[in-house]
């Protein structure tokens, strides 16, 4: 055997290892990459480098790790297994109604001739709190981002255990410090295409998040990046 084939040999038993340690990552089917994910793209390519070093039939640790990313960020309710609160889960179909709200900002935003992004804050009982969008340009405040708007309108609350913050773009820093600073328990992202914010340091920190992925969120981000890139440069501080 030559040094190749055995440092390819040593790989393969070391991810078998890894495998065993981690029940949960499945051994089949293969992962895709999901479209428009950039560190995707990248295990993948690691991948299919890996595959071309050997017969293309062996799990590799490109495997491994596009699996735990997709688990970490595009898995639909990834909201870290073990919970049993009951408010450690909501179903898709909610999460898409309360997207829906946070749209309805985006949109409304958008005809104002402002950044579309909108933002919710739902309570832990599902009660709307409060709603919101980017409002830098229309009244000339860069603190008015789409989350604290709806931070904001919201008003004074007790706590903020349970309550989920949702958004339709990951947050930035800004926002993400605001979710971390007062515990919101979960953020719901309509997209993380465009702008790819705070949500894993979040989960990092025991915040809860559900991305989406959706089409209409990334479609009228995109366009807006594209028409106006000094505006959103200037929301996103560079």
């Amino acid at each position: 055997m030559d040094l190749s084939a055995e440092v390819r040999e040593a790989n393969r038993r070391s991810v078998n290892r890894l495998l065993m340690a981690h029940p949960l990552v499945p051994v089949s089917p293969p992962p895709e990459p999901v479209p428009g994910c950039g560190e995707c793209a990248e295990l993948a390519a690691r991948r299919s480098r890996a595959r071309a070093a050997d017969d293309g039939s062996a799990e590799t640790d490109a495997d491994v790790l596009l699996r735990r990313h997709q688990r970490r960020v595009h898995e639909p309710l990834a909201l870290r297994p073990g919970k049993t609160d009951p408010m450690d889960t909501i179903d898709t179909a909610t999460a898409r109604s309360w997207l829906g709200v946070a749209l309805e900002e985006a949109r409304a935003g958008l005809a104002e001739g402002g950044i579309p992004i909108g933002a919710a804050l739902y309570g832990a009982d599902g009660v709307l709190l409060g709603r919101g969008r980017n409002r830098r340009v229309q009244d000339g405040d860069p603190s008015m981002h789409a989350e604290t708007a709806a931070f904001r309108a919201a008003g004074r609350q007790r706590s903020y255990r349970g309550t989920t913050m949702v958004t339709t773009l990951s947050p930035c820093w800004y926002c993400s410090g605001l979710v971390r600073q007062f515990g919101i328990s979960r953020v719901v992202i309509g997209e993380a295409v465009t702008f790819h914010g705070g949500h894993e340091w979040l989960a990092e920190h025991g915040v809860q998040f559900v991305l989406l992925d959706d089409p209409e969120c990334i479609a009228m981000m995109r366009e807006f990046v594209e028409r106006h890139p000094q505006v959103w440069n200037e929301d996103i501080g560079k």
